[in-house]
């Protein structure tokens, strides 16, 4: 993205004049994360083999195999990366309020030789000053092959206003700003 999401929250409105609508708008569709995932449904879990492709400048590579149970209400998943040495226990994301989880967790790396546990507070909505809206959108390309996009946008909504007898303009508009990417896209092949 061309500027920070602190960028954004202290925008000007005399800023909007001086850029250029490329500037005001941009859109990044190259993601960020590229990850390829495959399921197996056994005896009442799902079992996931997932390879995780971060900077793909850097070559940076995650392996994870996962295992939860498949039932709606399932409250566990089990995470191990062999690359890492590391293994966890998490819970699902348990709503705190509609926009708000909790998720907790035990781990160990044998590596280092460490337990610990970790926590997660996480939203969709946010920002600072800055609307903010981050999503998964699924799409089945055919059965048992589904793709997901991890998306998110941050924007500042136009604004239309004016004034008369005050010596500023009868109509001015700030026009808003938007910055949104592509951050993830996940191939999924499940079998039954």
């Amino acid at each position: 993205m061309a500027s920070s999401s602190s960028d954004l929250g202290h925008a000007r409105p005399e800023d909007d004049e001086l850029a250029s609508l490329d500037e005001l708008y941009n859109i990044n569709v190259v993601p960020s994360e590229l990850f390829f995932k495959f399921r197996k449904q056994i005896e009442g879990f799902r079992v996931g083999a997932n390879l995780e492709f971060f900077n793909l400048s850097a070559n940076e590579f995650h392996a994870k195999l996962v295992l939860k149970p498949t039932a709606a209400d399932r409250r566990w998943k089990f995470i191990y990366e062999p690359l890492h040495g590391d293994i966890r226990l998490l819970s699902k994301k348990i709503p705190l309020t509609k926009y708000l989880n909790l998720q907790v967790g035990i781990g160990h790396n044998f590596q280092l030789n460490a337990t610990g546990w970790k926590w997660k507070l996480s939203t969709c909505l946010g920002g600072d000053g800055v609307s903010q809206i981050r999503n998964k959108t699924s799409v089945g390309l055919c059965p048992g092959v589904d793709l997901r996009i991890g998306w998110r946008a941050e924007y500042i909504l136009p604004e239309i206003h004016g004034a008369v007898g005050t010596g500023e303009p009868m109509f001015n508009m700030n026009y808003g700003r938007l910055q949104a990417s592509i951050d993830r896209v996940e191939a999924i092949i499940t079998q039954g």
